[in-house]
């Protein structure tokens, strides 16, 4: 008897590893194939690419993207003022979202509860898009990259989870033997709980630097210096100007010759080098994550409690 349930369990986990690797294979090719699809696309011929001939592997693989790209100065400026806004910002986020979420941690703060409470408020309403303008106008930081970095400095979210993680990975008695020997709160703070912190200040960084790097619409919306725009919004005028082309061209709209020319050269330029783009402003971080990875996952389970 014993012989036969263990055969039948055996059996049933079999049946059930064979149906968890089957799902991670779909998933696997779901997550896969945009990925290989966008680099094949970067080193074919575009009108290939836009003719819908190309399926996954190369056709009439070509480096002229990539050379076309070199020359595309803005490109470079964009590049460089991603990665700016990326380090400088993060830093910024760092310095005021680990300290605020230690405080918050901190048993014998007085009213947390209603802190917390103010602060969630703003998870779930803000000012609006106008007011926002209007303030940022008012203060003189329109078309700076100061308010770029100042921007979304903390984030609620990841607040909480980084006072999760002081609550519940820090034992409490290690902050009281510090207030015994003598140190105070930035002495706490500085020299015992932030050392302590590796895997949490790694995720932060995590979550604040894929933020800085895929954002646009605050640059979008504040910058008009094209010398202060990130890689994220060139890309985004490229993949316009790509669209915009073929819209026009399809909706039959008159053009003259000279204009119709200039369209066509738009767009081929646009396809050209768009996906060369796409894989330029993803590959830092699609080798950066595999080596934060096991900290990512860290924070997910850091944030599944929020108590």
């Amino acid at each position: 008897m014993k012989t036969k349930k263990l055969s039948k369990t055996k059996i049933n986990n079999g049946k059930f590893n064979a149906v968890i690797y089957i799902l991670l294979l779909l998933l696997a090719v779901i997550i896969l194939y945009p990925l290989i699809f966008v680099l094949s696309a970067s080193f074919s011929d575009p009108k290939a690419v836009a003719g819908g001939e190309m399926l996954l592997l190369p056709i009439k693989p070509s480096l002229e993207g990539y050379r076309y790209l070199m020359q595309y100065k803005e490109i470079w400026v964009g590049y460089g003022n991603t990665i700016f806004y990326m380090i400088a910002g993060t830093l910024l986020n760092l310095a005021a979202t680990l300290p605020c979420a230690y405080a918050m941690s901190r048993k014998d703060l007085k009213g947390r509860k209603y802190l917390m409470i103010y602060f969630m408020i703003t998870m779930y309403f803000s000012g609006g898009m106008i007011p926002g303008y209007l303030n940022i106008k008012s203060l003189g930081l329109l078309d700076t990259r100061g308010v770029i970095l100042i921007n979304g400095l903390v984030s609620t979210f990841n607040r909480i989870v980084a006072r999760t993680y002081f609550m519940t990975s820090i034992p409490w008695e290690i902050q009281e033997a510090a207030v015994i020997d003598g140190c105070n709160d930035f002495q706490i703070f500085g020299k015992i709980i932030f050392p302590l912190s590796k895997a949490i200040t790694v995720v932060m960084t995590l979550y604040y630097g894929v933020g800085r790097w895929n954002s646009y619409f605050v640059e979008m919306i504040y910058l008009k210096d094209r010398n202060k725009f990130p890689l994220q919004l060139f890309l985004r005028e490229i993949l316009t100007k790509s669209t915009f082309a073929k819209t026009a061209m399809a909706d039959g709209m008159s053009f003259s010759a000279e204009q119709m020319m200039a369209l066509i050269k738009q767009a081929d330029t646009a396809n050209m080098i768009k996906y060369g783009v796409i894989v330029l402003s993803a590959l830092p971080m699609l080798i950066i994550y595999p080596f934060l990875q096991k900290y990512f996952e860290q924070g997910v389970m850091i944030g599944s409690v929020k108590g």
